[in-house]
């Protein structure tokens, strides 16, 4: 399963994924945010050298290479470190945000700690960055329940035999495919989506028929105690075919398409961005 996450410092995006149960941050994206420059990887670069050329100190000693989601949605080996060799590498860089940055950073470490003790807390700070992003209360209660019942699946894949990410990724698009008609690379292609998480571009109802989906295929897995990925595939396509004879139903009455290109949070941006006089007029 996929840990790597995004954090936000300032309105800037700095990757970071769990490694050894600990947070490893993108070394780029700590320079882009620091220094703002046009090229942070060719700043990191240049910064690595001189800073063995003046202080004798290898940098990338405080670093490892995590595959990282880049912005063409593929994952590359990228140079991360932890909270600790962060600390040292920011120390290198002359900028004012330092010192934010720094606490930010001890922040985001101690929030960590916290939510492995208490995942609740991971909860409840995904709904506040949902809410940061402009998303309505009831889309955020929908979007947190279909959350929790794909991690059940997901457990429940665990338990059953799913191993390798390939595994998941084909359990997926087989409910996806019997659900909508497609699978979620083809649905992303669709909404014009890229690294984007698919589901975050979802209205209500393409986020209730992918929890029923979901939900189905968890059931049916426990009823038939199913064991292997042959046989959880088999399960995924049943799930799904539920949720896809559901939302065809619904179709029919409704005489359009669940299946739609709107991404989500078009739909309130093009209302902000009409004139004034046109909000207002009588």
């Amino acid at each position: 399963m996929d840990n790597t996450k995004i954090a936000l410092f300032k309105g800037k995006e700095i990757r970071k994924t769990l490694y050894n149960n600990e947070w490893w941050f993108s070394v780029v994206d700590v320079v882009a945010a620091l220094t703002d420059s046009d090229n942070p990887r060719d700043y990191w670069y240049k910064m690595k050298i001189r800073v063995k050329d003046e202080d004798e100190v290898e940098l990338s000693t405080f670093c490892r290479q995590l595959k990282l989601q880049s912005t063409d949605g593929k994952k590359y080996a990228t140079d991360c470190s932890d909270t600790e060799g962060i600390f040292r590498i920011i120390q290198s860089i002359p900028s004012p945000k330092a010192e934010p940055f720094k606490r930010w950073l001890a922040k985001v470490g101690y929030e960590r700690v916290q939510e492995i003790e208490n995942p609740e807390l991971a909860t409840k700070r995904t709904r506040i960055l949902y809410k940061l992003k402009g998303y309505p209360d009831d889309w955020i209660e929908k979007r947190m329940r279909g959350i929790a019942i794909r991690e059940e699946l997901t457990d429940e894949w665990q338990k059953r035999g799913a191993e390798e990410k390939k595994d998941y990724e084909i359990l997926t698009a087989e409910i996806s495919k019997a659900t909508f008609g497609v699978t979620p690379n083809q649905y992303k292609k669709l909404k014009g989506l890229k690294c984007e998480n698919l589901r975050d571009h979802m209205d209500d109802f393409e986020l209730i028929f992918s929890m029923l989906g979901e939900r189905a295929t968890t059931e049916i897995h426990r009823t038939e105690d199913s064991k292997g990925v042959p046989k959880l595939k088999e399960d995924a396509k049943a799930g799904g075919n539920i949720a896809g004879n559901a939302r065809k139903e619904l179709e029919k009455k409704l005489g359009k398409s669940i299946v739609t290109k709107e991404n989500f949070l078009k739909i309130p941006k093009a209302k902000k961005q009409l004139p004034r006089k046109s909000r207002y007029k009588k």
